[in-house]
Parts: C-alpha cells; structure tokens; sequence
C-alpha cells in the first residue's frame, strides 16, 4: 500500500467517476482501475461497486476512503513539522473561513499577517461551518475562523473578537432617519435573511425571535451581498455584522446602517484548531494578530 493508491481512492469517492478520477490523477483509466484492484487485493475488500451506469462506494470503501484523507493530512503534517521545528511561523496553514468573515476580515488582516510572519504561507479556504468542521477533522485543514461556540468539544478554541450587529435599511423606510435603534423597534418587521447552512441565519433568527420580528418566508439570499443589493432595491431590512460595512459608503448607496442600542445583539469570532495541534504556537500569534487588527480597525471607523 503506498498514498499513490489513497489518493486514487480518494479521487473515486469524490468524483465519482474512473474517467474523472483518473484526469484529476493525471494517470489513465487502465492505471487507475489496476492500482484500485491492487489495493483491493491487499486488504482483501472490495472498496467500489462498479456498474456500466454508476461507481458508487461501498460501506467499507467509504470508510478507507475517509481515513486515507486522514493519513495523507497527517503525512502532510509530518513535513510541515520537520520544517517548522526550529521556527514555528514557517511553512504552509490552511485556514477555513466562513463565507461571512471571510471577504470582510482579510483585508483588514492579511497585510499584518504578511509582515509580521513572512515566512508563514496562507492557503485560504471558504466553506459553510459544517463543511469546514468535517475538513478540520480529517486534518485538510489546519485551523478555522468562525463564529463561537460550535456544538462540540473535539476542537480548542481561540477567542478573538466581538462584533455587533447593525440594522440595513433601504432610505425609503422611516427607521433610516435614526441614528440609534433598539430591538423593540424590530417588533412585527419582516426581514430578510441567509439561506439554510449559514451560521448568520440562526444568530439572525434568535435576534428576530428577541426583538418580535420575523423573517421574509419566501426569500433566502446566498451571500451578505445579495442581501446588500436587496436592501439598496428597498425589497426590506436585514442584519449586518460590522465588518461587512463599506468604511466609506458610496454616496449614490440608498442604504443606511443603524447601530442598536445596549445591548447589542453580536456575536463571537474565535479560532478553532485540533486539540494537541503542534502548530498551536502559530495559532497564538496569529490570533494576537488579528485581536490588533480589530481593534485598529473598530477605533479608526467603528468609533
């Protein structure tokens, strides 16, 4: 058994094809299925059922096929281990973000980050919290951000920061003309939120459930910009976490965002990475990072 033969069965599950599978190991169908039977032959089970229509895993080929994910991650780590022995902030991370920090947070981070760990190399990963959880357990990712808590205790947690919600309102609509608006006032409006998979959904959803609003029933948006364009087109109202704010809004913008009053709904962001991770020294710094990023950031524009 070599990882050669993993990754091919790694690439049959997620591809779900020989021919796929075989292009994205730039090997040939005929080389791909031989080194399949191969590793078949050698653990004496049968890993794909093959059918002229469909190659599906079996239970077992299911199983090998997640704990070979592992095994090539942690084979990964091994040299990424020797390298950084000496120095902690050298080598490669992966990082998962969620798709409402991601956009907002980098730009306010990844310029410290390059000059404070200049010989730490970023590969940055956008998933919903469910995808980047499972990816964080079979180690393809090294660490992620995102909001806290998470439902489960397998992982450590790195506190970060903070961030508030503000209220998106379109000009036509009568609370744009405050400065400062409390939950109360959110009582029997309708507003617009994520679809399904966003953790922002729910926090949304607690917020509406406090404040006795509720939400549009026949819309759900994909992205924190989507719901920005339905707002500027005065389709309704919507919560955006702070970061997500233009730091200059364009003049032409027909949106206002007004900060509630104490207290106000937030919420928590934080990192979470694998318990006896060796790279929890990195995590540290990069979160101390981070934590001065924001803070910068909220005293310049949030103040």
């Amino acid at each position: 058994m070599n990882f050669r033969e993993l990754e091919y069965l790694i690439a049959i599950d997620e591809e779900g094809h020989f021919g796929k599978a075989a292009e994205r190991c730039f090997v040939s169908q005929p080389t791909l299925s031989g080194q399949l039977k191969k590793l078949e032959d050698e653990l004496g089970v049968m890993l794909v059922e093959r059918t002229k229509r469909q190659v599906k895993m079996t239970d077992v080929g299911q199983a090998v096929a997640n704990q070979a994910r592992r095994v090539i991650a942690e084979s990964k780590t091994l040299k990424e281990m020797a390298k950084s022995f000496h120095d902690p902030m050298l080598g490669e991370l992966h990082v998962g973000l969620i798709p409402t920090v991601a956009p907002y947070l980098l730009p306010l981070v990844m310029p410290a980050l390059k000059e404070q760990c200049p010989k730490l190399k970023l590969w940055l990963h956008e998933y919903q919290t469910h995808i980047l959880l499972k990816k964080l357990r079979n180690a393809e990712l090294d660490f992620l951000i995102l909001a806290l808590p998470v439902e489960t205790n397998e992982f450590e947690e790195i506190d970060l920061y903070d961030e508030a919600f503000r209220l998106a309102v379109p000009l036509s609509e009568d609370l744009s003309n405050k400065t400062q608006i409390s939950l109360l006032d959110l009582k029997d409006k309708n507003l617009l939120l994520l679809e399904e998979g966003h953790c922002l959904r729910g926090q949304a959803l607690d917020v509406c459930f406090s404040a006795g609003a509720s939400e549009y029933s026949d819309f759900q948006a994909t992205s924190l910009e989507t719901l920005r364009y339905m707002v500027a087109e005065s389709m309704g109202m919507t919560l955006m976490p702070e970061l997500s704010i233009p730091r200059r809004p364009r003049k032409d913008e027909a949106i206002c965002y007004i900060q509630f009053s104490d207290p106000q709904p937030s919420r928590h962001i934080g990192i979470l990475y694998r318990k006896e991770s060796y790279r929890q020294v990195a995590f540290q710094l990069i979160a101390k990072v981070i934590t001065e990023s924001i803070i910068d950031h909220k005293k310049k524009y949030l103040t």
